[in-house]
């Protein structure tokens, strides 16, 4: 790559091209990605969680509110996201701020998803200790019982985020370890972008 081929691409538009083709390339999961997030006191906690919405104003994945990221989103409300589509030799960075999405679209999603994976986000208390498998399973029963044929509503501890980048880092594996890296930043989300190359 080159950087006068990019210069004046918009990230969120390149980051889709990418992701199109690790759609087409990645055999599990291309919307698999890398959240690191950190507590009131700046230590940092990170996971994998599935992309759910990217356009021009950022990148939304969903969760419990009331798991340990929630709680660091929470206190801390600023995160990183790695994607990484080794089929394809590159990864994307993402930097930025935190913010809920709205309720109209958490529920939009939600209704979505799958009626076992709703009832699912229902019987976990996703991070808090379980006593064990039966203790889940059996929550599940019991909400699947008690929903019946009924829509399943969206809890209200289960919501969305979104990443609005202020950073995207493009890398791109090269021969030698002599990689590609172009470096999108700004400094607010109005801001206009600035690309640079970086040393490998």
């Amino acid at each position: 790559m080159k950087l006068a081929e990019i210069r004046d691409k918009d990230p969120l538009t390149l980051f889709q091209e990418w992701f199109a083709e690790a759609e087409d390339k990645e055999m599990n999961d291309a919307n698999a990605m890398a959240l690191a997030t950190a507590d009131g006191d700046g230590r940092p906690s990170l996971r994998m969680v599935l992309l759910k919405g990217a356009d021009a104003h950022g990148f939304v994945f969903y969760t419990n509110l009331e798991s340990r990221k929630g709680g660091q989103l929470a206190a801390n409300p600023s995160a990183a996201l790695l994607f990484h589509w080794k089929s394809l030799r590159r990864q994307v960075r993402v930097e930025g701020p935190v913010s809920a999405v709205p309720d109209e679209e958490a529920d939009a999603y939600f209704a979505s998803r799958h009626r076992a994976s709703q009832i699912g986000a229902w019987a976990s208390k996703q991070s808090h200790p379980l006593e064990g498998r039966f203790a889940l399973e059996k929550r599940v029963a019991e909400l699947t019982a008690k929903f019946g044929v009924s829509p399943v509503p969206r809890p209200d501890f289960w919501s969305g985020f979104r990443v609005t980048p202020l950073r995207i880092e493009f890398w791109k594996d090269g021969a030698f370890r002599l990689h590609d890296r172009f470096l999108f930043a700004r400094s607010d989300e109005t801001a206009p972008w600035e690309v640079r190359r970086l040393f490998p």
